[in-house]
């Protein structure tokens, strides 16, 4: 992949794939109670849980979302709702669809997702999240921290990092993200957010490299 205008190195690309991989969960998606699309900026979730509901691997689908200061402009009327609309597009029965509009961090997106599904009168054992690639692994430790009663799956579009990258469109947004991510796998469980995930030397030095090399926009309290 060639680097733009914003003159990110190979090197810095290289320490990113690191995180990325790390981010990832690998966990084999088969059939479970229900899913939870998890808003973001990447419409890539919608369509991959739209490709994962044709499969037949769940009766239901939750999108869950309001807006942030990075989705506010590309989905205005909110995360899930677009999420959703696209769904629809897909072929994904808009009876088969539960919205939860107003989540605004991860944390959120579990306890509100959970409480539409209870007045919805369902009850799931086993729960599949679907995220952008590098969020699988946050949104399983905040899951696991804030419903532990249910089995939780995560799943996103089986990308590589350099066509992920190229989907976006913006190298130093996903960079940014992926160290931000990290940052919250770190620290939230300190914090009781989240469950405690062991983070490889390897990611951690290439996660202290990009801090150092200025991809902080994404971090809490930079």
């Amino acid at each position: 992949m060639s680097n733009d205008q914003q003159g990110i190195t190979e090197d810095q690309l290289h320490q990113a794939e690191l995180i990325w991989n790390y981010h990832r969960m690998h966990h084999e998606s088969r059939p479970v109670d229900v899913a939870i699309g998890l808003g973001s900026h990447d419409l890539g979730v919608a369509a991959h849980a739209a490709e994962l509901y044709r499969s037949g691997l769940f009766p239901t689908l939750v999108f869950t979302g309001g807006n942030s200061p990075t989705t506010a402009k590309v989905f205005p009327r909110g995360e899930a709702v677009h999420f959703r609309e696209h769904a629809v597009d897909l072929g994904v029965p808009a009876e088969a669809i539960l919205l939860e509009p107003n989540a605004g961090n991860t944390g959120q997106n579990i306890t509100l997702s959970r409480e539409v599904l209870v007045a919805a009168g369902i009850t799931p054992v086993s729960v599949l999240l679907v995220s952008k690639p590098y969020m699988e692994r946050r949104s399983f430790a905040t899951a696991r921290k804030l419903w532990p009663d249910v089995e939780i799956l995560c799943t996103s579009e089986p990308l590589e990092f350099d066509h992920y990258v190229k989907s976006i469109g913006d190298e130093k947004l996903v960079l940014d993200m992926l160290v931000g991510d990290l940052q919250r796998i770190i620290e939230y469980p300190k914090l009781g957010f989240a469950i405690e995930q062991e983070v490889p030397e390897d990611v951690h030095a290439a996660y202290a490299s990009l801090i150092r090399d200025g991809f902080t926009s994404r971090l809490i309290n930079p």
